[in-house]
């Protein structure tokens, strides 16, 4: 009887070890499925302890794209007179399904936003938290198919937490507690689903005059109030690499410098000639850099993110009126042609940057586009970009409609021309030294204008 009891006792040992073993991996299974850990080293950034885009000019720079509104609703109902009939899973769904294609062309990383950014108008009520910091259930839905979606792809997401315009209606977060509950809250979700492929950015430009309508704003806009909130983050979820972004002049303080655990600055105000000063004023600090916003276009932001990279940080596009303004439209590649050739090149093993090409004068028209169209006595607007111009040889910038002077373009690089009939025109901007002599001119832009609407 007595070793009949200890087979029983062994039987149910046995069987209890088994259930553990099941139930242990059952717990470990959501970790498991998480095929992207992104980990920093020194200050280089790594998928699965392997340094990203290896090889390239870019290696162990994150290279991203601004994507704050692919998770966007509002609850105002203004998004319905915008785009009639919106709906916010379609709309994440859209996203999620383009991924691949952004991420074939060099993207690393997409930063989305829990209160997202501006849609193009005012007074949008978007925000994954509820007043006391809880976070709502269909938003969180949204955000965990863009981070299983880009995980899938081989790609990191920036999550970030606050938008300065998510004030001053009933939905906002009340105060300083229910914003450390925010922050808390979303940390501790990032652990509980298992995701490794996430980084947290706490405010979209914390020091942004619109966070101090905020209640307890003046806490919030301090470096203090930021460390504080990178601290709660890391408390809650260890494994999570937590910084907050700077505004548009390349800056980042001292104390966030040292608290976080990457360097977060925009670019969107910063002048090409600055970005090599701004990135080495940060070096000492052995982090590594990631510029996670510029709002220039074309050949302007293929430059920015060259010499942002040739200087030893990662560079991220912003596409305000295509990618965050409703209706939200996500073109890949065709986003912007010159920027997307660049992230392809620069993450590309054995590419080399022609610094020298890269610095080169250039003039460009960033508006009007080609092929944008024009009702008589409709003013046109042009808007021209002058880079890396000699400025220690006085130069002259001249319009020219169908190879014809209509008029010289003052130091603003920006006037209005009307039509004088209807037709295709092409637009030029020329740049002579004082003598006169031709330096180098831009693309010419076609434009069509029309007699009336049909």
């Amino acid at each position: 009887m007595r070793y009949f009891g200890l087979l029983k006792y062994s039987g149910f040992i046995i069987v209890y070890s088994l259930l553990i073993i099941f139930l242990t991996g059952c717990n470990n299974e959501s970790a498991k499925e998480f095929s992207t850990h992104i980990t920093i080293i020194g200050d280089k950034w790594y998928f699965n302890d392997r340094i990203i885009n290896e090889g390239s000019p870019a290696e162990g720079l994150l290279m991203n794209v601004r994507m704050v509104n692919t998770l966007f609703e509002d609850r105002s109902g203004q998004l319905n007179k915008v785009v009639p009939d919106f709906d916010p899973v379609t709309s994440t769904k859209v996203f999620t399904g383009i991924i691949p294609e952004y991420v074939s062309n060099g993207i690393n990383a997409f930063t989305i936003s829990l209160q997202g950014g501006n849609p193009g108008y005012e007074g949008a009520i978007n925000t994954a938290f509820n007043p006391d910091g809880s976070l709502r259930e269909s938003y969180m839905e949204r955000a965990e198919k863009v981070i299983r979606a880009c995980d899938a792809n081989n790609a990191a997401v920036n999550l970030s937490l606050f938008y300065q315009r998510q004030h001053s209606h009933q939905k906002a977060l009340t105060g300083k507690e229910s914003i450390i509950n925010a922050v808390e809250n979303t940390a501790g979700w990032i652990a509980e689903k298992g995701f490794t492929n996430v980084i947290l950015e706490i405010s979209n430009e914390y020091r942004h005059s619109g966070f101090r309508r905020w209640v307890d704003g003046d806490w919030l806009t301090s470096e203090d109030g930021q460390a504080e909130l990178i601290r709660r983050a890391k408390n809650r979820n260890p494994d999570l690499l937590v910084s907050t972004s700077g505004m548009g002049d390349g800056r980042f303080h001292e104390t966030l410098a040292r608290e976080a655990d990457f360097i977060l600055i925009h670019f969107n105000h910063t002048w090409l000639d600055e970005i090599p000063s701004r990135i080495k004023d940060l070096k000492k600090y052995g982090k590594p850099i990631l510029c996670n916003e510029d709002e220039k276009l074309g050949r302007e932001a293929a430059v920015s993110q060259a010499l942002s990279v040739l200087n030893g940080s990662g560079w991220g596009f912003m596409y305000l009126r295509k990618n965050q303004w409703a209706p939200f439209i996500f073109s890949g590649a065709d986003d912007d042609p010159e920027v997307y050739g660049m992230y392809r090149n620069i993450t590309s093993p054995g590419y080399q940057i022609d610094h020298e090409a890269l610095v080169k004068p250039y003039i460009y028209m960033g508006y009007p586009g080609q092929g944008d169209v024009f009702l008589m006595g409709q003013p046109v607007y042009i808007k021209l970009y002058h880079l890396f111009p000699d400025r220690a040889t006085n130069h002259n910038i001249k319009l020219l409609v169908n190879d014809e002077y209509v008029t010289r373009v003052d130091d603003e690089l920006k006037l209005y021309w009307n039509p004088e009939t209807h037709g295709i025109y092409e637009l030029e901007a020329v740049v002579n030294d004082q003598d006169g002599n031709e330096l180098y001119r831009s693309p010419k832009t076609a434009i069509f204008v029309h007699r009336d609407r049909r």
